[in-house]
């Protein structure tokens, strides 16, 4: 799988790349399909329709709960702050996700950015997450395992154990899941790879992966297995667009040369 990937992402690099018109376009229907997916695993009721009224057009849709707008505007700013530190090649660290977690949680302005100073339970799951005077440590040392994995695994292993262990630790009161695969994405698209958007559908699948990884000694071959997949079809997608338009292109040059004879 991981040849596969990382033959795939040669061959996107050799594309000729798209206008910033195109690249913006292509932005936009991501983000909101991807704050659309995200928000709804967590039990946000905004449908896409919805997701992409609020982000675009900033319309209050009725009957909907204020907390719910704000989640989609705060997961869309939080994906536009990871762009910003990808361009800035921001290593990863416990203060950018802490800033990652703030923005994420800014309808909740006592708890965005802070570690959780309370035991909590995940109903469903299988595994006890630790208490709160441990989530600073383990974070620490999730980092530094983090920068010991970059030279030992491929991408896709690391940032599978990456998300499984940050969910395990469970370090913020609220608002993990979605800073979770925001910080997925954050070191994906460091390394030139397309975001991906696990899919409101498949989160059955998704969390499975979790339980999973607690009943088979932290076993991430499952989420990797998943997340390879989601990586390989946006891989693909961007090849497919990325060739419709080199063709168009090639076609108008060949078009503008036989009119000069």
């Amino acid at each position: 799988m991981f040849e596969r990937i990382d033959e795939l992402l040669k061959k996107l690099n050799e594309y000729r790349p798209l206008t910033e018109g195109e690249t913006k376009r292509l932005k936009d229907e991501f983000l909101i399909d991807f704050t659309y997916n995200s928000n709804a695993i967590e039990g946000n009721t905004l449908t896409l329709q919805e997701t992409a009224l609020v982000l675009q057009e900033g319309i209050t849709i009725d009957k909907k709960p204020l907390k719910e707008h704000l989640e989609a505007i705060g997961h869309k700013e939080a994906f536009l702050y990871i762009e910003e530190l990808v361009k800035e090649k921001v290593p990863l660290s416990e203060n950018v996700i802490k800033d990652i977690h703030s923005i994420v949680l800014m309808d909740r302005p006592q708890d965005k950015g802070r570690y959780r100073r309370i035991p909590v339970t995940i109903l469903g799951s299988v595994h006890e997450s630790p208490q709160p005077y441990l989530a600073p440590i383990l974070m620490e040392q999730l980092i530094n395992q983090y920068n010991e994995w970059i030279e030992e695994k491929h991408l896709i292993e690391r940032v599978a154990l990456l998300h499984l262990k940050f969910e395990s630790i469970h370090p913020f009161i609220d608002g993990n899941g979605r800073t979770g695969r925001l910080l997925l994405n954050f070191e994906l698209m460091k390394e030139g790879y397309p975001p991906i958007n696990i899919k409101f559908k498949d989160r059955k699948r998704y969390y499975d992966c979790f339980t999973d990884y607690h009943l088979n000694n932290s076993d991430p071959q499952m989420l990797i297995k998943m997340i390879g997949e989601y990586v390989e079809g946006e891989l693909e997608r961007y090849i497919s667009i990325l060739g419709i338009a080199n063709n168009v292109e090639e076609e108008k040059s060949k078009g503008s040369e036989e009119l000069e004879c």
